[in-house]
């Protein structure tokens, strides 16, 4: 009997080539194209891979277990870890080389980028579909896990000021319990990088599935989170399996959310003003 070779133990590259002969036809054009693109491959969600390919989501995860990986973000990051080295980093990315004037310039510089690449990809009619649904909302839940979930609690607290019926939750159990309790008149937002984090992508299911409104923040546009979306935001900043919570990511979301919240402010002055004086008034006796 042949041993079975294991994921871990082997490059993602030498299993590809160990186990294309007995790949389906649609499962060698994945492994072709990311052995051929391996460089945007570990940046591209499920979804994303699938249509460049032209494949189903399922060919790509029964592509990644026939490797032993237990998914396709196992996969990715098996990819991502193999390439790790000098060789791998781009231009004005920071090398270990790098003294601390030079690093604390690029991370400026990617930073920089990260905002003007999140305006590139801003639209109006899509922030003001947002603006009106969270106006209007009779009760706004915010969900993220891991870093993302840090942004859901910033988010909570910036609405929280501005006198909305809000909560936030980091607990998947939680979140699905919540998502079953949103009705017609509440508002769900999710919000997570790749787009393909479980946990909030089922809850925006669940949301959905109850008649409750959905907004994704997200940096990317075809994930499956976005299935379930009424408002799509985007956030520009791209990370690879071994960069999960780059802070230019939450840069990215704590910039829309910036936008979205002062925007809101703008367009309910009174009651949004009379919240924020009467809050800020709450906590003065908390400060010398």
């Amino acid at each position: 009997m042949k041993p079975m070779i294991t994921a871990g133990k082997s490059s993602p590259m030498v299993l590809i080539s160990s186990h294309y002969k007995s790949m389906t036809k649609s499962e060698q054009k994945v492994a072709d194209y990311v052995v051929n693109q391996t460089e945007e491959a570990v940046y591209l969600t499920v979804t994303d891979l699938a249509e460049k390919v032209g494949v189903g989501e399922t060919t790509v995860l029964r592509f990644c277990r026939k490797l032993n990986y237990k998914g396709y973000q196992d996969f990715k990051l098996a990819v991502a870890q193999s390439r790790v080295g000098p060789e791998e980093k781009g231009e004005g990315e920071v090398a270990e080389t790098d003294s601390l004037d030079v690093v604390a310039a690029k991370i400026t510089r990617q930073n920089a980028k990260t905002l003007a690449d999140t305006l590139e990809l801003f639209q109006s009619a899509g922030l003001q579909r947002a603006i009106d649904l969270l106006s209007s909302a009779g009760q706004i839940s915010f969900f993220g896990i891991g870093s993302s979930g840090l942004t859901a609690q910033d988010a909570e607290h910036r609405f929280m000021r501005m006198g909305f019926h809000v909560n936030c939750s980091t607990d998947s159990h939680v979140m699905a319990m919540k998502a079953a309790l949103a009705g017609g008149g509440d508002v769900v937002v999710g919000i997570s990088t790749s787009g393909s984090t479980k946990d909030v992508v089922d809850t925006m299911r669940i949301a959905k599935e109850n008649g409750a409104k959905v907004i994704c923040i997200t940096n990317h546009g075809r994930s499956p989170i976005t299935r379930y979306a009424d408002v799509i935001l985007l956030a520009a900043s791209k990370e690879s399996p071994l960069q999960g919570g780059a802070f230019s990511s939450k840069i990215a979301q704590l910039h829309l959310l910036d936008i979205l919240t002062k925007a809101i402010e703008m367009q309910r002055r009174e009651p949004t003003y009379g919240s924020i004086k009467k809050t800020a008034e709450a906590v003065l006796d908390k400060m010398y």
